[in-house]
């Protein structure tokens, strides 16, 4: 059947809202990846299901890669979902809560929606929580070697795993090439999300980033938090830290327990009706 969407993107990262009553079921790989399918479908970097029924918050979400698998946590996403609802009338200025599978937000809008902050939770060092192989420890300035190269990383978890790896300098061409590679190592057992980091100044890192299901990303609300997090865990920056990408810039507050707000745009691109034939079309 045709599906209502509404288009969204923040930072370059974007995101097609879906609500549950317009899905006959559940959605299926095949179908996640053909609308999310830049040529064939609508195209974005996710696909955004909700607001869901849920009884320890006000909303529920779940988040869609576009290789078709279910995402713990997405910042953007959540920013994105915030203004959704937002536009919907769901929700004023107050705060709200919406529960993911990597764990309860906080979110505001503010600024007639256009801005958004998510309180983004505990982001966590611990080898069992991110998860990353090996015994258990706070994976703290390790190295890795990809393709011959030796590089150092931090992994955390805000909701879902990141791996950032600390450079002088960062490239989009950089986080092409090694990305993958890491992403799909094996000692992260659910993959990972990369960051390439450069740390600026005590106020400001520089972040690339190879997004775990969705490939090379302009921006992340989560790798923002993860970055800051880490260049802060490794007293290289203070407790506010400007998260520079290739789309934009994020601001995150890190408090004592390593809780994250963070705090970025949100602009509404489109919205309209996903055609059945595009389903029947057989195209992938």
């Amino acid at each position: 059947m045709a599906i209502e969407f509404l288009k969204y993107h923040a930072l370059g990262n974007d995101y097609i809202v879906l609500q549950p009553s317009d899905i006959a079921g559940e959605l299926s790989e095949p179908q996640i990846r053909l609308i999310c399918h830049r040529n064939y479908g609508v195209g974005s970097d996710g696909i955004l299901l909700g607001p869901l029924e849920t009884q320890e918050c006000n909303f529920g979400l779940r988040i869609f890669n576009p290789d078709g698998s279910e995402a713990e946590k997405s910042g953007n996403g959540l920013r994105i979902f915030s203004r959704y609802l937002w536009d919907k009338g769901l929700v004023k200025s107050e705060p709200f809560a919406i529960m993911t599978p990597g764990g309860k937000v906080i979110c505001r809008v503010h600024e007639g929606g256009e801005t958004v902050t998510v309180e983004m939770g505990r982001v966590s060092f611990d080898s069992r929580k991110i998860p990353v192989e090996g015994p258990p420890r706070e994976v703290i300035d390790e190295t890795i070697l990809v393709e011959g190269q030796e590089l150092r990383f931090c992994a955390a978890t805000v909701g879902n795993p990141h791996c950032v790896i600390l450079h002088e300098e960062v490239a989009a061409e950089e986080a092409v090439k090694w990305g993958p590679l890491i992403e799909n190592d094996a000692r992260f057992p659910n993959r990972t999300n990369v960051q390439f980091m450069k740390v600026i100044d005590r106020a400001n890192i520089q972040i690339e980033i190879w997004e775990r299901g969705a490939g090379y990303t302009l921006a992340s609300g989560s790798s923002a938090s993860a970055a800051a997090a880490v260049a802060h865990r490794l007293g290289l920056c203070d407790s506010e830290v400007a998260v520079h990408m290739s789309g934009g810039k994020i601001d995150i507050v890190i408090s004592n327990d390593f809780s994250v707000s963070m705090t970025g745009p949100v602009i509404k691109v489109a919205e309209g009706v996903i055609s059945e034939e595009m389903f029947n079309s057989g195209e992938r």
